[in-house]
């Protein structure tokens, strides 16, 4: 059993393994969407491929979609090379339910999938062709939240962002650049309307992406290297708008037992790819069942029902509610706790962490007495019953080989809107008081704990990559495990930083309360597992 047009000619040997294909006719869709497409969009990664596709596909197989989507690659060409091409398109969504079964499914609504290379040509002429087109409708994003970033971690321009600024729209190189190229052929072709969609997880992901295009269209209409009107435009929601969105959906990294399940039913050729840039990269993508996808319903060019998909559409103020109260205490927070103490406590899946009673007892502490005080009802979904769903049934489910080692990646990055908005809650409420959060300085210090790359039996571990490591661990790089340390004045320039925590955590007054954590969970092996019992 192949994975390509020409393998999956023989319908029966897929569906007689419970396979389920897609069920429209994908030549006539395939010409259709090349000639007039919808949806273009960038990052062809696990949770697009999962969630997206997946929408798309059950769509077209509805009758209620007439065309697929584009997906174009920005950092990882060879994610289109290696694995997209040899596999015309295709691949399978592995749905793994917390009551053990398995669901397969094969995906082919992607119909044309691009590098967005402005060294090849061929690719980089068909994209500025898709964006001349009137039915283009939305380009969307999961490229992370660093992909928007055009500094690095010190706050200084990235060169490669410096270059293309001067250079002008022609043939940038940075990844923000080359798609702001992109909406400036839109902007010479009649200044066609789009929506531009950043469906990443991070808080206010739309200005992200509006920052970050509308710094290169300024740069470019004042060095003279864009027409004027280039800027008014890409400003003008009425022409391009940049929606909110919250996306939430657990899609680890390809596992080995998954792979097996595929192997024993005959598939061939699913051995993962790991790329140059280490991405890791399989025909198959392994996620939970749980989905959610909000978008703020601002689509200057129109967009057709996929609320019908099951995605919702709503307004800005909705979405922020949502955003929050996934990210800032319902869901992110409580996985950020568990990746730092998973690699520290040397765990290899989350869904094993919530078989500790400490670990299961922190995240419910730092969810529901911590958090939950300071969540706004969005309406749409209850606070409540959405934690009661992540630590009931998606973290522990057993079946996702979800590893906190994932999940702990970039963290430098996350800290601040995962743990830091809800101590700036605290701070502004006239009835809560930030001396009463304990737990959430307990993962702080779990964090600077977990920089020295140590576990709790003392054993060296490789950290998750981050920007910030450089920055961040020579701090703790001199410090051994029963070291005694003024750790208020050796940790103090990170303590300090609000770019980190949200927050100044001297400020906040919760620097001491860090420091005395960090103390004690240095002060031999087993520290780490000795303080979370005394304070959980």
């Amino acid at each position: 059993m192949q994975l390509s047009e020409a393998g999956l000619k023989n319908r029966e040997e897929w569906t007689s393994k419970g396979y389920r294909l897609p069920e429209f006719d994908r030549e006539t869709v395939m010409a259709a969407t090349k000639e007039n497409p919808f949806w273009i969009h960038f990052g062809a990664g696990n949770i697009f491929r999962a969630f997206q596709a997946n929408v798309v596909q059950n769509l077209l197989n509805e009758g209620l979609l007439d065309r697929g989507l584009t997906v174009a690659e920005g950092y990882d060409y060879e994610i289109i090379e290696k694995m997209n091409h040899p596999h015309d398109d295709y691949s399978i969504l592995v749905t793994l339910k917390a009551d053990g079964n398995v669901e397969k499914t094969v995906v082919g609504s992607v119909m044309e999938s691009l590098t967005l290379d402005s060294d090849n040509d061929a690719e980089y002429s068909r994209l500025k062709e898709i964006f001349t087109k009137d039915s283009l409708q939305m380009a969307s994003f999961t490229i992370t939240e660093k992909g928007y970033s055009l500094v690095d971690g010190k706050g200084n321009m990235l060169p490669a962002v410096t270059a293309d600024m001067e250079k002008g729209p022609k043939k940038p190189d940075s990844y923000i650049g080359k798609v702001a190229s992109l909406l400036y052929t839109r902007f010479t072709a009649g200044a066609k309307p789009i929506a531009m969609v950043s469906m990443d997880n991070c808080s206010h992901n739309g200005d992200k992406l509006y920052a970050a295009i509308t710094a290169f269209a300024k740069a470019w209409e004042e060095n003279g290297t864009a027409q004027e009107g280039f800027y008014a435009y890409v400003t003008d929601p009425a022409k391009v708008s940049f929606p909110w969105t919250m996306i939430d959906k657990i899609t680890p990294r390809p596992n080995a037992s998954v792979e097996d399940i595929l192997k024993k039913d005959g598939v061939e050729e699913l051995e993962p790819v790991i790329t140059s840039k280490n991405t890791y990269v399989a025909p198959f993508v392994n996620a939970e069942e749980c989905e959610y996808l909000v978008i703020e319903d601002a689509f200057p060019n129109g967009r057709p029902a996929l609320e019908k998909g099951g995605l919702i559409f709503t307004d800005r103020e909705t979405v922020d509610k949502v955003e929050k109260m996934k990210v800032c205490t319902c869901l992110n927070p409580l996985h950020t706790t568990l990746a730092v103490f998973g690699c520290l406590l040397g765990y290899d899946l989350i869904s094993k962490e919530m078989k500790d009673p400490t670990l299961k007892k922190l995240v419910e502490i730092i969810g529901y007495e911590e958090g939950l005080p300071v969540v706004v009802n969005p309406g749409i979904l209850n606070p409540k019953e959405f934690i009661d769903t992540v630590l009931n049934v998606r973290i522990p489910n057993p079946f996702m080989p979800d590893t906190p080692q994932r999940i702990a990646t970039d963290t430098s990055q996350k800290l601040a809107i995962r743990f830091g908005e809800t101590i700036k809650a605290y701070q502004k409420s006239d009835t809560l008081d930030v001396a009463n959060l304990k737990r959430i300085p307990l993962v702080f210090a779990g964090w600077l704990r977990y920089l020295m790359a140590i576990d709790d039996e003392g054993n060296s571990f490789e950290l998750s990559p981050d920007p910030l490591l450089d920055t961040v661990c020579p701090y703790v790089a001199s410090i051994k495990l029963g070291d005694t340390v003024d750790a208020e004045n050796v940790l103090r320039p990170i303590l300090e930083n609000d770019k980190i925590f949200g927050v100044n955590l001297f400020e906040a007054g919760m620097a001491p309360l860090v420091c005395q954590y960090f103390n004690e969970m240095i002060a031999g092996t087993g520290a780490v597992r000795a303080t979370l019992e005394k304070y959980v």
